[in-house]
């Protein structure tokens, strides 16, 4: 095939989200050539397939295969393919990339959850491959949607992601051939026609360097093997000189011989150019987490300023070395066809422990900003405001809304340094901190909730390093996190076993905190299990350790949750001995509102066990402690049992008098929502345990 095509923005080559977005490409394209290719994978959708050659309804959806080597403009293609027949498939587009810029797979768990996050679809974290991928499959069985998976490593990855529906369709990007998915021709890149690579040196170099001497435009052409990216970077190194002839370009390419692919030889060529200091960064960006860098990790990893960084970066991008990320922010993506050559030069020009200390400015930089992001969220804290103040001005946020964008923006770059520091193992320290940081800041700016499944994948990298070093107490704390993570989206099984494990590590790190607070989420999981006699158990050896250290707030806390389990398990004898417990270990604190609660639940416990005489006594104490609180959603809820209680015991005037209280506290829509919430034997334990834990 010789009719061939390439993104003609030369450095800023589509495609390469760091997250998948369902949205159409952008209609408005500078593509040139490929037109052959873009003819025949377009017949290609249209074409009948085995299946329906079989009589069958094709099972799955129809998958187009571009193959080419990195530099080639695979992606490029696939991007206008896309965005030619995005309008065919209603539901937009998704898009991944399987393989990180180092060349390691992406695994197919992480895949497969972004594309449900695109998709907006809930995903618990920590949820296994098979059940996203299902999820995944579900999710598109009923959309007409068109994937494009680039960079695919293996025909696994693609196959896990096939939906099961023939209205999608998925072009995948490879360097080579996907054994194994049947039905699939692949697209084979090589490089640009004369035509389509002399225009797109023209539109780099100006049209009139190209026509005065055409002979050694395609020369050059020829020289370049008409290799994309090879022509970027011909083109942006004779952009850069003027007054070079493009007959100097091809001589000098010609006169190193065969030595390595066009792309090699050019790169080579536009490094000679640069001068010493930008020849180091460049080095350096090797060592860019997933290949993404911005003027911050470019500054931290040479040791030189910001700004200096910035328009060394800005010149990269004019000679097609780095590219120009469309962002909110400046982003720069190393290419990957590039990063080895990059590598190759880090290892031999700089020793290994400059290596390891530019990786340790990067993350130590990544730390600050961190730290500097959330407590731009911290306005009521005085404390913060000095912090943030004793920063240098080049690590602040102006506000808020900046820092919360920036973390959005580098969140993809921020992981990766997390799981590539992890992987290292000899940053340990400042990757632990590094993991520290990025939770508190995640969590302040978007919420435990929104970032649970982020969340997960730190805590279990924390993990990683715990074990790794043998660091009871550290491991204690993430499993602690990771098994409150199960617990929120149902896998109670599993956080059972993780606060077991977290139990075992506290108590070899001997550390109280650890150990009380596993103990109490081991009896926690077991009564969601409905094995109360465990529950209570558990609850009460957590007791006795608060006991022992005198922690008496957490000690009155424990006797209600002992209690609860004692109610589930009809044991009411029990339950209303240990909320007495809680009452009076309340009062002693001075905890009026909680003192308010665990009489309310005293209350409820008295009418289960059938003394409503005693209850009615109890639950005016309780509106008396809870007026004192202001709380007045739960002196509503006590007026409302009261009048249950009246009734029950012959009075419907006095129960009307307190229905009418609990009226005018909170008006009758919200009494009603009350009322409903009040239905079921047990709603009110189940709700005062979650307040409490």
């Amino acid at each position: 095939m010789t009719d061939q095509a390439v993104d003609t923005g030369g450095s800023q080559l589509p495609g390469n989200e760091q997250r998948p977005a369902a949205a159409p490409a952008p209609t408005v394209s500078q593509f040139l050539g490929r037109t052959r290719e873009l003819k025949e994978l377009r017949a290609d959708i249209e074409r009948t397939g085995l299946d329906t050659l079989s009589g069958r309804k094709a099972p799955r959806a129809r998958v187009l295969l571009i193959a080419g080597r990195p530099g080639s403009g695979r992606t490029a293609l696939a991007e206008e393919l896309v965005r030619q027949v995005a309008d065919r498939y209603r539901d937009g587009v998704l898009r991944a990339r399987l393989t990180e810029p180092d060349g390691t797979p992406v695994p197919t768990e992480r895949t497969a959850r972004e594309l449900l996050t695109a998709l907006e679809v809930a995903t618990p974290p920590g949820a296994a491959e098979d059940d996203l991928t299902e999820a995944l499959r579900e999710a598109l069985a009923d959309r007409r949607m068109l994937l494009l998976l680039d960079d695919a490593a293996a025909a696994e990855q693609v196959d896990a992601l096939l939906p099961g529906t023939p209205d999608c369709l998925v072009v995948a990007v490879s360097e080579g051939p996907l054994t194994g998915i049947a039905d699939v021709r692949p697209c084979t890149l090589g490089g640009l026609d004369t035509k389509s690579a002399l225009e797109l040196l023209g539109r780099l170099t100006g049209a009139v360097r190209i026509t005065v001497d055409p002979r050694a435009a395609e020369g050059l052409v020829e020289e370049c093997a008409g290799q994309p990216l090879a022509l970027v970077l011909a083109g942006s190194w004779l952009a850069a000189r003027p007054q070079a002839a493009v007959a100097d370009l091809a001589k000098q390419l010609r006169s190193e011989g065969d030595e390595g692919p066009p792309t090699a030889r050019l790169f080579r060529l536009a490094y000679a150019g640069l001068p010493a200091t930008a020849q180091r960064i460049l080095r350096l960006l090797s060592l860019a987490p997933a290949g993404l860098v911005d003027p911050h990790t470019a500054s931290a990893l040479a040791g030189c300023s910001v700004s200096a960084a910035h328009t060394t970066l800005d010149d990269f991008a004019a000679l097609g070395l780095v590219r120009l990320l469309e962002s909110p922010l400046p982003q720069y993506e190393v290419p990957g066809s590039l990063l080895p050559l990059l590598r190759a030069l880090a290892e031999s020009r700089e020793r290994p422990a400059e290596l390891q200390l530019a990786r340790a400015r990067m993350l130590e930089r990544t730390v600050r900003l961190l730290q500097s992001c959330r407590a731009i969220t911290e306005t009521d804290s005085i404390e913060a405001r000095e912090k943030l103040l004793g920063m240098p001005r080049t690590l602040r946020f102006p506000n808020p809304r900046a820092a919360a964008d920036w973390l959005r923006v580098r969140q993809p770059a921020l992981l990766a340094a997390a799981r590539s520091a992890v992987a290292d193992g000899e940053l340990d320290t400042l990757a632990r901190r590094l993991m520290s940081q990025l939770v508190r800041a995640m969590v302040a700016h978007f919420g435990t909730q929104a970032s649970a499944p982020e969340l997960y994948g730190i805590h279990r990298l924390v993990l990683d390093v715990a074990e790794r070093r043998n660091l009871p107490r550290e491991q204690a704390a993430a499993l602690l996190n990771l098994a409150d993570l199960d617990t929120r989206t149902g896998r109670t099984a599993e956080a059972l076993a993780r606060y077991r494990a977290a139990l075992d590590a506290g108590r070899e790190a001997n550390d109280p905190y650890a150990t009380g607070r596993a103990m109490e989420s081991v009896g926690g999981a077991h009564q969601e299990l409905g094995d109360y006699d465990r529950a209570a158990d558990w609850y009460g050896r957590a007791l006795a350790q608060r006991l022992a250290r005198d922690e008496r707030v957490d000690a009155a806390r424990l006797y209600g949750r002992i209690a609860t389990a004692h109610t589930y398990a009809g044991r009411y004898g029990e339950a209303l001995r240990n909320w007495r417990s809680a009452v009076a270990g309340h009062r002693k604190n001075g905890d009026v509102a909680a003192q308010a609660r665990a009489l309310s639940e005293l209350a409820r416990v008295q009418e289960y066990a059938g003394r409503p005489e005693e209850s009615l006594r109890t639950c005016q104490e309780a509106v008396e402690w809870a007026r004192r609180a202001d709380d007045v959603r739960l002196q509503a809820a006590l007026q409302l049992r009261l009048a249950d209680t009246l009734e029950h015991l012959g009075d419907p005037a006095a129960a009307k008098l307190h229905r009418g209280a609990a009226e005018r506290m909170l008006g009758e829509e919200l009494l009603e929502s009350d009322s409903g919430a009040e239905q079921g034997p047990n709603a009110c334990e189940i709700r005062s345990a979650s307040s409490k834990d």
